[in-house]
């Protein structure tokens, strides 16, 4: 599975969710989804403005855990 650590960079960058959704020009609701882990896809491009917006890399924002269930 892969768990979104948006709330984690956010925290590290000292960057509210909605100073990230006016910067990177998504929606405070769609933070919300991306940060609860509720998305099932993210745009190459929304995942690039992230990453330039909180200088990081996409492996500090997603990371894959095997599902304990398998």
């Amino acid at each position: 599975m892969i768990i979104v650590n948006l709330d984690v960079m956010l925290a590290r960058r000292k960057i509210s969710s909605g100073e990230l959704s006016a910067k990177v020009g998504i929606s405070p609701a769609n933070i919300s989804i991306l940060k609860t882990g509720k998305a099932k896809a993210i745009r190459f491009s929304t995942l690039n403005a992230l990453c330039e917006v909180l200088d990081c890399q996409p492996g500090d924002i997603l990371e894959f855990r095997k599902d304990p269930q398998e």
